[in-house]
C-alpha cells in the first residue's frame, strides 16, 4: 500500500521536486493487467511510460511482447536498442524518420507503420523512395460510436466501414514497397472514459456491442485482400471488453502500470498508484494553506480540474479553484495543511501517465523503504518525441 512514511524514508536524501515509481505497485498493476487481458498478448503503450527502463521491465514478463510507440522517431530509436516488435500507433509525417526507417532492413522488420489513407502511402513513398525494404503497414479504423448523428469517441481515422477498409487494403496491396500486416481499433470512448455516471456506462456498453460486430466485418473484409499478423485494440480502460472479442489478437496498455489519477474514477478496476512526484512546502500563507514549489503539470485533453495533478499524501489536501497547479507555486488547502511546515514534502500524482516523465529527467525506483535504482526518462536520455 502507498505510504507517506515509507516514501519519505526511501527518498530522505533527495531534494524535491523529484519523481518515483513504487516497484511493488508497478508489479501489482502489471499482474492486474495480465489477469484482465485473459491470456491475450499485451503490447506496452510507450506514450504512457516514456522511460525505457520501465518499458523494458514490462517486456521482461512473457505476457508483454512488444511496444506501441507514439512516434516513428521513437520507434527507430527503440528498434536500434533491440526492441524487435514495434507498432507505431499514429500516422507519421516525419520524413527524416521515414528515411531512417527505410535505410535499415532490421528497422523495417521491427517497425509497423500506421496509415488511414492513401495520402500516407504517398508521403512514405516520397520520403523513403522506391529502393527500400518492404515497410510493414497497419490500417487504423475509426472505433467511435455514432448515435443519432453524434460522434462519441476521438477523431482519428476516416475509415469506418468494411468497404472503407477493403479499399485502402487493396491500395496498400497493389503498391510495391508495402506489406499489409494488421488493423487497429482504438475504442477511446470505452478505454479512456471514466465511469462517472449511468449514462457513461450505457454508452460504453452500447459502443462495445456495436464495435464487436463491426470489427469482425472489417477484419473479414481486409483479410480478403491480405493475411493479417495482428488485430490490435483496447487500452488500459477496456481490456476486459476488448479481449472478449475473439477476432482481437492483441491489446495495448500502459497507463495501468503507473496508475495515474484519471483511473480513480473507473468502476471495473483501479490500479494502485505507482508513479508519484514530491514537491516541497515553501510557504504557509494561512493556517489551512501550504504553498508548494512548482507543480504546474497539467495533463493533455479537455481543459479542466480532471487534468490537474492530485495531492495524494498526506491525505485531505486539495488545490485552490482560483489557482490550480501553478508554474512556480501551487497552494494546497485542507485540514492536513495545518501540520505541514516549510521544507516538508507533499506527494502528488499526475492526472495521466507518461506525461509526468516529460517533467523529470529521472525516475527513482522504490522498493519498500529504499531506492532500488534510479533510471533516466526519455527526457533524461535527451529524447523529446512530442
Amino acid at each position: 500500500m502507498i505510504s507517506r512514511d515509507r516514501l519519505d524514508a526511501a527518498t530522505a536524501d533527495l531534494e524535491p521536486p523529484f519523481a518515483v515509481v513504487d516497484l511493488d505497485a508497478f508489479e501489482h498493476n502489471a499482474d492486474a493487467l495480465v489477469k484482465r487481458a485473459d491470456k491475450v498478448p499485451l503490447r506496452v503503450a510507450s506514450k504512457s511510460i516514456r522511460c525505457r527502463a520501465m518499458v523494458e521491465t514490462a517486456l521482461q514478463r512473457r505476457e508483454f511482447f512488444g511496444v506501441m510507440a507514439y512516434s516513428l522517431a521513437e520507434a527507430v530509436w527503440l528498434a536500434d536498442l533491440g526492441v524487435d516488435d514495434i507498432l507505431v500507433g499514429y500516422p507519421t509525417a516525419d520524413r527524416a524518420a521515414l528515411r531512417d526507417l527505410a535505410a535499415s532492413e532490421a528497422r523495417a522488420a521491427a517497425i509497423t507503420l500506421m496509415v488511414d489513407s492513401s495520402d500516407h502511402l504517398d508521403l512514405v513513398n516520397d520520403a523513403a523512395g522506391a529502393a527500400r525494404p518492404d515497410l510493414r503497414v497497419c490500417i487504423d479504423i475509426d472505433a467511435s460510436l455514432r448515435v443519432f448523428g453524434a460522434h462519441l469517441g476521438v477523431r482519428r481515422s476516416p475509415l469506418r466501414t468494411p468497404a472503407d477498409a477493403e479499399r485502402l487494403a487493396a491500395e496498400v496491396a497493389k503498391r510495391s514497397g508495402f506489406r499489409l500486416t494488421g488493423v487497429m481499433f482504438y475504442e477511446a470512448q470505452i478505454a479512456g472514459l471514466p465511469d462517472t455516471s449511468a449514462a457513461v456506462r450505457l454508452v460504453k456498453s452500447r459502443s462495445a456491442a456495436e464495435l464487436a460486430a463491426r470489427r469482425t466485418r472489417v477484419v473479414d473484409a481486409v483479410r480478403r485482400i491480405a493475411p493479417l499478423d495482428l488485430v490490435n485494440g483496447g487500452g488500459t480502460g477496456s481490456l476486459e471488453v476488448t479481449t472478449a472479442d475473439p477476432v482481437v489478437t492483441e491489446v495495448t496498455a500502459g497507463s495501468g502500470l503507473f496508475g495515474p489519477a484519471l483511473f480513480d474514477r473507473y468502476r471495473a478496476f483501479r490500479p494502485q498508484p505507482a508513479a508519484l512526484f514530491a514537491l516541497p512546502v515553501t510557504r504557509r500563507p494561512a493556517a489551512r494553506i501550504a504553498t508548494l514549489f512548482g507543480g504546474g503539470y497539467p495533463a493533455s485533453g479537455p481543459a479542466g480540474r480532471s487534468r490537474l495533478p492530485v495531492p495524494t499524501l498526506p491525505g485531505g489536501l486539495r488545490m485552490l479553484r482560483g489557482e490550480g497547479a501553478g508554474e512556480v507555486q501551487t497552494p494546497v488547502a485542507g485540514t492536513a495543511a495545518r501540520d505541514l511546515r516549510v521544507g516538508d514534502r507533499v506527494w502528488l500524482r499526475h492526472a495521466k501517465s507518461g506525461e509526468l516523465c516529460e517533467r523529470f529527467d529521472t525516475l527513482h525506483l522504490v522498493r519498500g523503504d529504499r531506492i532500488e535504482r534510479s533510471v533516466p526518462t526519455y527526457r533524461g536520455e535527451g529524447k523529446a518525441f512530442g
